[in-house]
This record gives structure tokens, C-alpha cells and sequence, in this order.
């Protein structure tokens, strides 16, 4: 197993910043680097973990196929070759694809790649070191339902989080919802087809990040489709979410929505929105990662 780089990373919520599925999940669930306890709780934030670490679950990870970009297999260039037309002409030069580097020292070929089909903002958020392996072993976790500050800090959110009472109950302000609207402007604006097709081309580096977890390409996959689903599985909650306070820390009165995983929870607090709006985007990175 590779050894964790050193290093700070003060505003880095690029989860996985240079592969389609890790920025869009760490993206969307820029829910802010909460400094008060309740907060935390009522978001589901794991605040430690470590990058990279041995698999200790006893739930097998999900296992699936995602399928490569398509190639055309030398029998069917041979036949196409014997059946076309003899045209003279000068040969063209295909120039070599560029070699990956080693994920040791991949931070920079992915920096360089998302800076060329984003914008700023979205770069801002690939300022830590170790990106792979830190995308891999954010996404284990999300595939489980649980967010890691620790592998990715994540930005403070904007404003402040507030609730009122009304006839002794404790209702989550609907104003809370705007916290995180240029957060899900930033993701409304990545197109998922390019960052899938990126996807694609790192993936030798994602599949060397996620064998140091102990993971096979297949179950790498599976976990990748996984945590989409957890993002499309969030309930749109339209009424006023009620809460309660026990201690020091709010919950959600409705069992249902507290027992939700954590990534979930932090989705409704985004707001239905919001909700909707991340969720379109994971319904358009999913189907560009099954059909490159």
C-alpha cells in the first residue's frame, strides 16, 4: 500500500475533481466544514477517517461493469479495410495518446485536465494533494452512505445555519436552502458527458487507487454506480422539516428522515431544489458513464 503525501488543503471539496463521479459527488455535498456540534449531527458528517485504508466491513461491496469506451476490434478493421475503396492519398499521422503519469505524481495531469473543461471556480477546489487516492477512498465511503471531512475538507457553507419555533415545535428555516445554491450552480454547469469521458481516461490511476483499498475493478465499479443510486434515493421533501434537540444536538423529528444516510440527510438540507437539480445531474453522469 502506497503511502499518504503530506500536506494542507484549506478549501479543498474537490472530492474527486478529476474524475467524473468523485467531483460530482464531492461537489454536491459541499454542505460546509460545520464548527458547531448540533450542526454536524444533523448533517451525518464523519469527521475522521483516514485516505487510505484497509476494508473492514463485512458487507461485500456491489459489483458492476462499466463499460469501456468502445474500440474497434482488428476484425472488424481488417474486413473494412478489404471492402473499401483504394483512394490515393497521403498517410495521416495519428499521434500517440498522451502516457499517464504514475499516480504518485498525478496531481498535475489532473489539475491540467479539469482546468481545461471548467471553470475557476471549479478549480479552486483541487488544491490537495493526493487527489485519486483521496477520490477513491471518498467514494468507498459515499457507496456506504457516509461523508468523510477528513479525506476532503469541505468549504465553510454560506451563512448561517438558523431554525425558529412555532407551537413548541423547531422547524429547519427554508432560508438554510440558499446556503448551498452556487455550490449546485457550479455542478449544474460541469457537463457530465466530458467528465465521464475523463473518467474513461484516467481510470487505469482510479482502478491502481481503489486496488490499495483492497477493491477489483469490477467492485469498483460497483461502488461508483452505487453511490449515484444513494444520491438518486434522497427523498424531495417540499413541507417544512421539523426537529428536535436533544442535548446540544438538532435531529429530525421524523424517524424516517433521521435514519437516512448521511449523504442523504445533507441532501435535504440542500433543500427539494436543489435536491432535483443534484439529482438531474447524477441521472445525466450516470447514463454518460454506461454508454461512452
Amino acid at each position: 500500500m502506497a503511502s499518504k503525501k503530506s500536506g494542507s488543503s484549506k478549501f479543498t471539496i474537490a472530492v474527486g475533481s478529476f474524475i467524473a463521479v468523485a467531483l460530482i459527488l464531492g461537489v454536491l455535498y459541499k454542505t460546509g466544514s460545520l464548527s458547531k456540534q448540533n450542526e454536524l449531527e444533523l448533517l451525518g458528517v464523519i469527521p475522521e477517517q483516514t485516505i487510505i485504508e484497509t476494508i473492514n466491513s463485512d458487507i461485500a461491496p456491489p459489483s458492476a461493469n462499466i463499460p469501456q469506451q468502445s474500440e474497434v476490434s482488428p476484425a472488424a478493421a481488417q474486413e473494412a479495410a478489404e471492402t473499401a475503396v483504394e483512394v490515393k492519398a497521403e498517410p495521416v499521422v495519428t499521434p500517440a495518446a498522451p502516457r499517464l503519469p504514475e499516480l504518485d505524481s498525478s496531481d498535475e495531469y489532473v489539475r491540467g485536465a479539469i482546468a481545461e473543461q471548467s471553470n475557476n471556480k471549479m478549480t479552486q477546489w483541487l488544491k490537495s494533494d493526493d487527489l485519486i487516492r483521496r477520490s477513491a477512498s471518498f467514494m468507498d465511503g459515499l457507496a456506504r452512505g457516509t461523508v468523510s471531512e477528513k479525506v476532503f475538507p469541505l468549504g465553510v457553507a454560506e451563512g448561517k445555519f438558523t431554525t425558529h419555533r412555532q407551537d413548541g415545535n423547531i422547524w429547519l428555516n427554508a432560508g438554510n436552502y440558499e446556503r448551498y445554491n452556487s455550490v449546485v450552480n457550479i455542478l449544474l454547469s460541469i457537463d457530465m458527458q466530458q467528465m465521464a469521458n475523463f473518467f474513461h481516461k484516467v481510470r487505469p490511476l482510479l482502478e491502481l487507487a481503489f486496488s490499495e483499498l483492497g477493491y477489483r475493478p469490477r467492485q469498483m465499479d460497483g461502488i461508483i454506480l452505487q453511490t449515484i443510486d444513494n444520491i438518486l434515493a434522497a427523498p424531495v421533501i417540499v413541507e417544512p422539516l421539523a426537529l428536535t434537540r436533544d442535548s446540544v444536538a438538532y435531529k429530525f423529528a421524523d424517524k424516517k428522515l433521521e435514519e437516512l444516510m448521511p449523504l442523504q440527510k445533507q441532501l435535504l438540507r440542500a433543500g427539494p431544489e436543489n435536491t432535483r437539480r443534484i439529482q438531474q445531474q447524477a441521472k445525466a453522469l450516470r447514463e454518460a458513464l454506461l454508454n461512452p
